[in-house]
């Protein structure tokens, strides 16, 4: 099974889920540009659970669309937990039932020492729960760096959405 494979895989076991709960997921996505989001919208009748989205590459994204603090970005950084928490919340605000949030280096450059090229943060939160974030350092091209992000990311929906009995 490819990488491509393996998303979409990921991505239809996250839409049973969901269909099961009546639920929606909504995404928020720095590093993976929308990659989530296309993924989802692949299968047919990912409309019925998936909610839609904020692609919020650039720091003024990540402020107006999804309300994430100057200050959080000015003390922490994109690539950090502390934003990666507020764009969870923000996405929740716009709709859906679990988010999920994206932000890293995917390479090639851009990279620091503390935060070096493959560093993603990603984060979930489930309506009237707290959020939960992990940092990941993947390995690879800027693709990769990215299809792995999405793969942790679907799979740990599938994770909260089977721990999490409504």
């Amino acid at each position: 099974m490819n990488q491509m494979q393996k998303m979409t895989h990921a991505a239809q076991e996250v839409g049973v889920l969901l269909q099961a709960k009546g639920d929606f997921l909504v995404t928020a996505e720095s590093c993976t540009g929308g990659l989530i989001g296309a993924v989802c919208t692949e299968i047919a009748g990912s409309s019925s659970w998936f909610f839609g989205g904020v692609i919020s590459y650039a720091n003024d994204a990540k402020i107006r669309g999804l309300s994430v603090k100057k200050e959080t970005l000015s003390a922490f950084g994109a690539v950090s937990e502390q934003t990666v928490k507020e764009m969870c919340a923000g996405a929740l605000a716009l709709g859906g039932d679990i988010a999920v949030a994206v932000s890293g280096v995917a390479g090639t450059a851009g990279g620091s020492p503390e935060k070096p090229v493959g560093c993603v943060y990603i984060g979930w939160q489930i309506v009237g729960q707290d959020a939960s974030v992990e940092r990941f350092q993947f390995s690879g091209d800027r693709q990769a760096v990215r299809e792995a992000t999405v793969l942790a990311a679907l799979n740990g929906v599938k994770e909260r959405l089977s721990s999490n009995k409504k």
